[in-house]
């Protein structure tokens, strides 16, 4: 009974953290004066824990109910949702895990070279991929690679290439294709999950922006926001759903949000140190594996 009962107690905390905290969260991601710092690690948090808190619980019970002989018919139910949701996290693991070495095997047959400017002046090295389609991206996991499209090259100029570069090296710089990755599988086993769409997209956005910001630091902010406006709208490609593209189509109004952001004089900072609360949300996420010596 009482692993029964910490599947409901789980559950409902998941729950109460995206209704309460989530709504909380995307309210202030709406107001003008909040700052995209501050909404990543709230966004960031808000996603996170509610599933970390499923899995480790689910974890715990399973751990608890291997090392007992005894069974019950809760014990069996507690039991059996764990293993249904354990097993259905390594499924969407899998499932992307597959998905991108697809994608990373069929890039691969694409010659990797060095992308130049008009002037013959290397800008990246990457692989170009020959279609009329507008696209640049980051592919793999932890050690990505830029693959740009011909169409790309051919509808910018040599400056405006350059800053669409320079936004893909802040891609690779944060290993958003890795990290985007895991969200990905969190996001696929909690999708029933309050918010789990919303936060998902703002977390996009965010990634998005911090990825300019990082740009801003080596190209000339308004000539990287003429190259957004440039690309913005551009058709997608199957790539986009496994790794962060700069020409993933976005409202107008998350463009202005990325435009805006762009030009602030706030400073870059790399690190995002959560704050008190979230420290103990995420804390919370992890407390049930506590519950595994105790049970012995």
């Amino acid at each position: 009974m009482m692993h029964l009962q910490m599947v409901g107690i789980a559950l409902v905390c998941a729950i109460a953290i995206r209704v309460g905290v989530g709504y909380w969260t995307l309210k202030r991601a709406s107001q003008p004066e909040a700052e995209w710092q501050s909404r990543w690690r709230r966004a960031m948090t808000t996603f996170v824990a509610p599933p970390l808190l499923l899995m480790a619980t689910a974890v715990a019970i399973v751990a608890m109910e291997a090392a007992t002989g005894y069974r019950s018919f809760e014990s069996y139910l507690s039991y059996g949702l764990s293993i249904l949701f354990i097993g259905a996290g390594i499924f969407a693991w899998g499932q992307l895990s597959w998905a991108a070495l697809n994608a990373r095997s069929k890039l691969c047959r694409v010659p990797y070279q060095s992308i130049e400017a008009s002037d013959r002046t290397p800008l990246a090295a990457g692989r170009v991929i020959d279609t009329p389609t507008v696209f640049s991206a980051q592919v793999g996991l932890w050690s990505s690679e830029l693959v740009v499209s011909q169409g790309l090259m051919d509808h910018l100029d040599d400056e405006h290439l350059a800053a669409v570069l320079a936004h893909e090296s802040g891609h690779a710089h944060y290993r958003d294709t890795f990290w985007f990755f895991l969200l990905g599988c969190l996001r696929r086993l909690t999708v029933w999950l309050p918010y789990s769409e919303a936060l998902w997209q703002e977390l996009l956005l965010l990634r998005e922006i911090r990825a300019d910001r990082w740009a801003a630091r080596s190209v000339d902010a308004l000539v990287l926001a003429e190259a957004l406006m440039s690309v913005i709208t551009a058709p997608l490609m199957p790539l986009e759903s496994i790794c962060p593209g700069f020409s993933c189509a976005a409202p107008r109004s998350r463009l202005a949000q990325r435009i805006d952001a762009l030009l602030e004089s706030s400073p870059v900072t790399d690190r995002l140190h959560l704050n008190v609360w979230q420290w103990c949300v995420m804390s919370l996420a992890f407390s049930p594996l506590l519950t595994i010596p105790f049970h012995y």
